[in-house]
């Protein structure tokens, strides 16, 4: 058995290995993978892991070996499932890896923006406080939690997870699912529509799979329906938002703030106007990468592996 991972990097970085894989086979690892040395790199594999290199009909054209494919998140909208499924190659992803961490993210956005704790730290450092006539200073209204209209955009396992936390914080929570049907309830969260919660929500949490439905879903029509201030979140992926739309509605104050660790292209190009749009808060798609959460995804990817080679294919998605 032939293994090729064609981007560890950002799964493993410098704290963790795949040393379990040697197990299973005959193991080759690339921290990264360009496009034009995909096909190079998995020729002669049975087995292949990607995290985000694309396996399109392109490059599966190309690859007569492949018996599996491992995709290397939750995601896997960077391959061609009907066409992996054509050829009889599995598809598994890892699900569920992330949740605590992701959801973290979601709040360390919102707590950020609720006590501009990012622009007190750098003001402070500063000198800000030090010349301060007075023993507490702020730069701006600070927002209590408790009793703001959470909306959340897709209830997964971090949808979930995201309404637990706003309710441990006091916010009134709504979210939306297509399976769920509008006007019921769950454990105190609210379903409704995908517009309603765009009309009626304070904070606006996107934790939706990027597909047909969802892409550029928050765009100058749909934020036009948002209350004036409104906070939106973005956890998910970058396509969800029309990033101009968005730094437009930032810039013009129609959105109050934005946390974003996602955007529609990454790394972004320097022109992005997200960038330098007003109260625009980024990280750089990091919100999985918490050490525990690594160390799941890389221990649920031997056993979606082993458990194929058993005769089994778990977490499938073809």
């Amino acid at each position: 058995m032939k293994i090729v991972i064609l981007d560890a990097y950002t799964s493993s970085l410098d704290d963790l290995n795949w040393d379990a894989f040697k197990t299973l086979g005959e193991l080759t690892v690339y921290d990264r993978t360009p496009k034009d040395k995909i096909i190079e790199r998995a020729k002669d594999a049975d087995a292949v892991l990607t995290n985000k290199v694309p396996m399109f009909k392109d490059q599966l054209d190309r690859l007569p070996n492949l018996k599996y494919l491992g995709i290397l998140a939750t995601g896997y909208n960077n391959v061609d499932l009907e066409e992996a499924k054509r050829r009889g190659i599995p598809v598994t992803n890892i699900p569920a890896y992330g949740t605590d961490s992701v959801a973290q993210a979601v709040f360390a956005h919102i707590l950020n923006i609720a006590n501009m704790t990012e622009a007190h730290s750098i003001e402070v450092r500063k000198g800000a406080w030090t010349k301060s006539p007075d023993m507490a200073m702020t730069l701006g209204r600070l927002t209590e939690l408790a009793g703001m209209k959470l909306g959340v955009i897709g209830y997964g396992a971090i949808g979930r997870r995201v309404a637990e936390i706003g309710k441990a914080f006091g916010m009134e929570v709504s979210a939306f699912s297509p399976s769920r049907k509008p006007g019921t309830s769950e454990n105190g969260v609210s379903f409704k529509t995908r517009d309603e919660i765009f009309s009626t929500s304070d904070v606006i949490s996107l934790n939706a799979p990027l597909n047909s439905d969802t892409r550029g879903m928050v765009n100058a029509d749909t934020i036009k329906m948002m209350k004036d201030g409104v906070w939106i979140i973005n956890t998910g992926r970058g396509p969800l938002i029309d990033d101009a739309a968005l730094a437009d509605a930032l810039n013009s104050g129609k959105v109050g703030a934005a946390g974003l660790d996602v955007l529609s292209k990454e790394p972004p190009p320097a022109d992005n106007p997200l960038l330098s749009a007003k109260n625009c808060h980024l990280t750089p798609h990091n919100a999985w990468m918490t050490h525990a959460a690594r160390k799941r995804l890389i221990g649920i990817a031997f056993d979606n592996l082993k458990s194929w080679m058993d005769g089994r294919v778990q977490n499938d998605v073809s």
